[in-house]
Order: structure tokens, then sequence, then C-alpha cells
């Protein structure tokens, strides 16, 4: 197995790569695709899990059925289990950093090589990399809304009423993390659940849950960054949801190439221009190098 190093905000990291031998041509057969283009980048699950975020669908993911928006909405012993696992989960998933994939990204939009990310995922965490140009399609967990009057909360700052509220919850250690944040309760009877400040409605984390659909607005941006590149680079999706399928669609329509970098099957492998089965760090890493973006450096909070 073959390694490969680079330096992103003044951190130096070694990656191992594929053991495929085809692995690294994959990576210039890459790079000669995307030379000269203007690409987005559409992100999934697999782009985090380097950052100790597990995935939906890989190894070890949890199988649980994701909480409908109906049962959020109309239940309020949903919404305490709901926001029993996700304060639980929530102090080690915002303390996840980026990993050298977000930075990759980031330091490839810096070049001028993208010009802009689509993310599925709810954890800010290509922002925190250095992106300045992402469109969160489900939203993002550290943003809180109410559900009656619209009024917007900091996650952070929502988490201090929850713990002293329900300072119980404090007390477990080496939570097992879903993607979302989230981790398994059997308890939660008594939790008291934030109410909106303002009007004393529900709420709930600005994103998408199961049966909802992204907004207009989102999506539209969505379409738009795609439409505005010359290249689509899906890293760390499988594709099952809709929404991300509906931007390679797009891709296609619009005939232009279509990348997909994951570990294992995705929904789009057969309208694929070029298809690597390898981790998104490590192939988004090396093309950073090949098409020279790791000389940008910003400082990560």
């Amino acid at each position: 197995m073959s390694e490969i190093s680079a330096e992103y905000d003044g951190v130096m990291g070694t990656i191992a790569l594929g053991s495929s031998p085809t692995w690294e041509h994959e990576v210039d057969a890459l790079a000669q695709l995307l030379e000269g283009r203007r690409f987005s980048v559409l992100t999934g699950a697999g782009v985090s899990t380097d950052s100790g975020i597990p995935d939906y669908r890989g190894q070890g993911a949890s199988r649980r059925t994701p909480m409908s928006i109906d049962q959020f909405r109309s239940d309020v012993v949903y919404r305490k289990r709901y926001w029993a696992g996700s304060h639980r989960g929530w102090f080690t998933f915002a303390s996840a950093l980026p990993n050298v994939g977000h930075r990759a990204i980031a330091a490839l939009e810096q070049s001028h090589f993208i010009n802009g990310v689509v993310t599925q995922n709810v954890d800010g965490l290509h922002r925190r990399a250095g992106s300045a140009h992402v469109v969160d399609l489900h939203g993002s967990l550290d943003r809180v809304v109410c559900l009656d009057c619209g009024q917007r909360y900091d996650r952070t700052a929502l988490a201090v009423r929850l713990s002293r509220d329900n300072p119980w919850l404090d007390n477990v250690r080496d939570v097992a993390l879903a993607p979302d944040g989230d981790v398994d309760v059997t308890e939660f009877d008594d939790v008291v659940i934030p109410e909106c400040e303002v009007c004393g409605g529900v709420l709930k984390p600005d994103v998408v849950f199961f049966g909802e659909v992204v907004p207009f607005r989102v999506y539209s941006a969505a379409t738009s960054i795609v439409r505005k590149s010359d290249a689509l680079v899906v890293a760390g999706s499988s594709l099952m949801v809709n929404s991300g399928f509906r931007l390679v669609d797009q891709a296609r329509r619009a005939r232009i190439p279509v990348v997909i970098i994951n570990r294992g099957m995705t929904k789009a492998d057969a309208v694929a221009d070029l298809r690597i089965d390898a981790g998104t760090s490590e192939v988004l890493n090396a093309l950073a190098l090949r098409l020279g973006a790791t000389d940008v450096a910003e400082d990560i909070e």
C-alpha cells in the first residue's frame, strides 16, 4: 500500500492509498478530466466518516428507522425522544473536526477549481474547513427553528437550556453517535423539551426530517451551482436520497461529466463518466495534489 503526504492549514498528514493497482491511474484520469474545468462537488456522509461521524449505509451504520416530520410535529413523546437522543449526541457531534477531504475541497475552491459545494451532510464541516460557497441541502444541526413563528436559535445556546432543565442527560459519556448526531435512548419520559421563547411554539432542528422536502430556495441554490459548473464530482454519497440523485440527473441532462468517488455502489454508477471506489479523503487529497491546490491555507476554528 502506498502513501501520500500533503499540508493543509500548516498541518502535515499522511494518507494511505487504496491497494488497487489502478487507484493512482484513476486519480490521474480524474485530474485529466477536470483540468481546465470549474466543477461542483456534491458530498454525502462518506466525506465525514474520517471525522468520526458514521455514515448511513456503510459498515456499522445505524439501521434505525428515521423519525418522520409527522411524528415530530404531532406527538410530544416523539419530541421528547428526539431531544433526549440529540442532546446526548450533540457535544460529540459538534466537536468533530474537518478531515483532509474537507480541507482538500476547501483548497480546491480557494484555488478556483471548485465553484461551489452542495452537501447532504448536516455537520457544518465544509465551512469549518474553509469552503465559502456551500449549500446545506438538508439543513444544519447547529441551527434550530420554531415551527410556529419561524424564530431561529443557535443550537449551542439551546443545548445550555436543555442541560439546565435536564441535567441527568449530561451524565452519559462515550455515546454511539448516529450520522445525524443522534444517539439511541430508552429513558426519555421525564425530558423537559425546549419551547420557543418568543411564542411558546415547537422547536425543531433546522434539518430536513424524513417526509419533508428540501425547501425550494435551497434546492434552487443547489441547482444553480451545478448549472454553472463544467463537471460534477459526487463524493461519499450512495445517492439513494432523491434530492442528491436529481442533481446528478441535472448534470447528465446538461451533458457535463459526472464523477463518483465512493466506497461501495451508488444509485448513479451506470451513468458516471468516471467511478472511483475508494475513500474520499485519499482521493480528494490526491486530486488537490495533482491540480496544485495544496498551498492554500485558512485557519480552522
